[in-house]
């Protein structure tokens, strides 16, 4: 139920910050949910990008376009500035190659918009202080052993990442494990559970 309202939430933000008629790229895009309600609510172009034959089954029975494949191999071939926006929605934690991962959604697309849950969140902390365990949370369920998760992030280490590779942080979006929205008065690597940012590669030529 938790998953239900996270991904709820991060949808409606999302649809909020695509402009209609968009050219927009979803990575890891499932079962093409998120397109579908931007397509009927926004009028954008959408492809999705998904690698579970499953998922792809479901985006295509939804009428969103898809292409099965590997977004850890396969962006090179996108030419620069060719979407409006990219998102990254719940799937930078699950992919083998983060780094390359960012760094083509920013070329690929004007803006990106990434989500991720945030490891560094108080009740992670905790767990792993007083249990000494691999923590659970409802944003993260998972066993260490059976989760789809292999590159976990906080929210500090992916503004540093940002820094350090000419990223620019446009907004930024936080909120708790119940899909509400909480103002963080800059300890949002503490208390949120979840982020979205909205991102582009910074202008060197300005500086």
């Amino acid at each position: 139920m938790a998953k239900e309202i996270k991904l709820k939430n991060t949808f409606e933000e999302i649809i909020k910050i695509i402009e209609k008629n968009s050219r927009v790229l979803d990575l890891g895009c499932g079962d093409g949910e998120l397109l579908h309600q931007l397509m009927e609510k926004k009028s954008i172009y959408g492809l999705g990008i998904e690698i579970d034959t499953d998922e792809v089954l479901k985006c295509i029975k939804k009428g969103v376009s898809v292409i099965q494949e590997d977004i850890d191999e396969g962006l090179d071939e996108y030419h620069n500035e060719t979407y409006d926006y990219v998102i990254l929605s719940e799937t930078l934690q699950t992919v083998k190659r983060p780094d390359y991962v960012l760094n083509q959604i920013v070329r690929i697309g004007k803006k990106a918009i990434v989500s991720f849950p945030n490891y560094a969140h108080i009740s992670t902390r905790l767990q792993i202080m007083f249990l000494g365990k691999t923590p659970k949370t409802k944003i993260l369920p998972y066993e260490w052993y059976n989760t789809p998760n292999i590159h976990l992030l906080s929210i500090k280490d992916f503004k540093k990442f940002c820094k350090t590779n000419n990223i620019e942080i446009i907004k930024e979006i936080y909120f708790m494990s119940n899909g509400k929205k909480i103002f963080t008065f800059g300890l949002e690597n503490l208390l949120a559970e979840e982020a979205i940012f909205l991102i582009q590669k910074k202008d060197l030529t300005l500086f």
